[in-house]
């Protein structure tokens, strides 16, 4: 049984199936998906995806592409480029397909650039098959050893070792700060590297029609398999689950504490209650009546924007969050879909989508902070703006109970916290409770689309409860 159809939930589920396990997947909302759904949130015909948009660690994901998901009418989208960072007063960094374009638009910083980056992109398969799993000695050591020295690293360490110039470190601060983490944190340049890499690996895709078709794909795959999904269908307490032999939780730890707690001993179950939560996030959908009128009109062909100029005002505003203090000029990340996907909003109409990082629990309105930084880089965007949807870190956690204080990655992504001993154990995903399992982000490999917690939790599972 699995409780929670995000992603991970559903990768879990998916995963027993095919070792012809009788699998019920329960929800409490009536959709499947968790962080990656789709709703009309503005006006109707105007589809927006609620939390995930954009996909490289989806497409890379080692389980989901031995799926098949094309299969299930799953169609993904690639922007003609996966993403661009404008700067003030200067043209704006792109991050190409092509090491070689990108690097042309680094200046002094492109040879380093295609020197740091090269030997991942080559050997992207092997290093994703080693990263997104528990610490162990790598498969691949050759590759993942390398990537290791420097993604163990903070991500101003590594700017500062390998680049110079401020076109080639605003790129860099862009994709680190996917981690949540200050820049001066370790291991948050392995965010860096590893959103580089697969942008030009495998680029950073949106999926046709929205998210929703991403996790719509995954349950048509599990019922082909057999499986069973329940959804309305909350659940407080175990009594509430039927007998089964195997629960896996695609939940916070919180949450499964407040469901399974009494099957767990005292240090255990405090362990869950005090598990730290990051920042959280403030988001910001619109329909819009026109394209955003980027200053660089190269920025109309990014899926993704990065919009926080240098490296130091990136970092600044990053470290902000982490002191508790609401940034003036948040990082923002934004998605703009409907510019590559005709089905996100009626015809001459547009979607984007947006959100900053916060205190965890904030509730400051962000709505003019984060406009006027798109308006920095877009002169005109608020003109453009039909309707807009606001979700607070509170009404992220009302949504979906997992994000905690607004914070949707599962908990610190620290290397710390994450890879050695989660949760205060030497082993990820089982508990101390027989049968009884995590699988949600708040286990390695962390946060992201790429449904790696719930199939690696599902293989531990059967290994230990239905040993050969």
């Amino acid at each position: 049984m699995v409780v929670g159809s995000g992603p991970n939930g559903l990768a879990a589920a998916i995963t027993m199936a095919q070792e012809k396990r009788s699998v019920l997947l329960i929800e409490a909302s009536d959709r499947v998906g968790g962080g990656a759904r789709t709703k009309e949130l503005t006006l109707p015909g105007f589809r927006h995806d609620v939390c995930a948009a954009i996909h490289p660690l989806a497409l890379a994901s080692p389980f989901f592409r031995s799926l098949g998901l094309e299969a299930y009418d799953l169609e993904w989208i690639h922007a003609p480029r996966p993403l661009a960072h404008p700067l003030h007063n200067d043209r704006a960094v792109l991050l190409e397909r092509s090491i070689e374009k990108t690097s042309l638009g680094l200046e002094g910083d492109g040879y380093s650039y295609g020197r740091l980056m090269g030997p991942f992109v080559k050997n992207w398969e092997e290093l994703v098959e080693d990263l997104l799993r528990p610490l162990s000695f790598p498969a691949h050591p050759w590759t993942s050893l390398p990537f290791s020295a420097k993604g163990i690293l903070s991500a101003r360490v590594v700017a500062d070792q390998w680049f110079r110039e401020k076109r080639a470190r605003a790129l860099f601060a862009g994709n680190a700060c996917h981690s949540v983490l200050p820049l001066e944190n370790i291991s948050s340049g392995a965010f860096g590297l590893m959103l580089g890499m697969l942008g030009h690996a495998v680029g950073w895709p949106l999926v046709r029609g929205g998210s929703q078709a991403l996790s719509d794909a995954l349950a048509s795959c599990l019922k082909s398999l057999g499986g069973e999904i329940v959804l309305d269908s909350p659940v407080s307490s175990m009594e509430d689950l039927p007998a089964s032999r195997t629960v896996l939780f695609d939940l916070s730890p919180i949450q499964m504490e407040r469901i399974a707690g009494e099957r767990f001993p005292p240090e255990y179950r405090r362990r869950l209650i005090k598990h730290r939560h990051g920042p959280g996030v403030f988001k910001i959908d619109w329909a819009l009546h026109g394209p955003i009128p980027w200053q660089d009109p190269e920025c109309t062909k990014a899926g993704t924007v990065h919009l926080g100029g240098t490296f130091e005002e990136i970092a600044d505003s990053e470290g902000r969050v982490w002191d508790g203090i609401v940034p003036k000029r948040p990082f923002v990340l934004l998605s703009q879909p409907s510019l590559f996907d005709t089905t996100r909003a009626p015809q001459g109409r547009h979607t984007a989508w947006a959100y900053c990082h916060v205190p965890n629990g904030c509730t400051v309105d962000m709505t003019d902070a984060i406009e006027d930084q798109v308006e920095r880089f877009a002169p005109g965007f608020k003109d453009t703006i039909v309707a807009r949807h606001v979700m607070t870190p509170a009404l992220m956690e009302q949504y979906n109970p997992n994000y905690v204080g607004g914070d949707i990655v599962g908990g610190v992504q620290s290397f710390r916290r994450l890879f050695l001993r989660p949760l205060g154990r030497w082993e990820a995903y089982s508990t101390p409770a027989s049968g009884i399992y995590l699988c949600s982000a708040s286990m390695p490999p962390g946060g992201g689309v790429h449904g790696m917690c719930g199939h690696l939790a599902a293989k531990k599972a059967l290994r230990e409860m239905w040993p050969s």
